[in-house]
């Protein structure tokens, strides 16, 4: 079983900056793959960044791209989505989720997830 706490999210204005984190615990290995999909109110869950552990390798939805930036610190056994320039269709629940393999951008194939921390941006 892998564990996974979100934290950071919170009430930012237009063009300010998040960083959350996500606390990984569990049964881990380095063939895992780490990634932020974000839902919005009455849309599907969409796949924002993913970082695949062992050599950190970044994948990135197209909105993210410039904006987003995903990391992991392997001795923090945490995974970090820096948000700057944020907008306010960005306004959203973000959730961490995990997968052995490779970066999957369809939440279907990630049994393990966080509980979601919200994110909301002013105009």
């Amino acid at each position: 079983q892998v564990q996974l706490v979100e934290s950071g999210g919170g009430l930012v204005q237009a063009g300010g900056s998040l960083r959350l984190s996500c606390a990984v615990s569990g049964r881990t290995g380095s063939r895992y793959a780490m990634v932020w999909f974000r839902q919005a109110p009455g849309k599907e869950r969409e796949f924002t960044a993913g970082i695949v552990w062992i050599d950190g390798d970044t994948l990135y939805q197209e909105f993210a791209k410039g904006r987003f930036t995903i990391s992991r610190d392997k001795d923090m056994n945490t995974v970090y989505l820096q948000m700057n320039d944020l907008k306010p269709e960005d306004t959203a629940v973000y959730y961490c989720a995990a997968r052995e393999g490779v970066i999957n951008t369809t939440p279907r194939w990630y049994p393990y997830w966080g509980q979601g921390t919200q994110v909301t941006v002013s105009s």
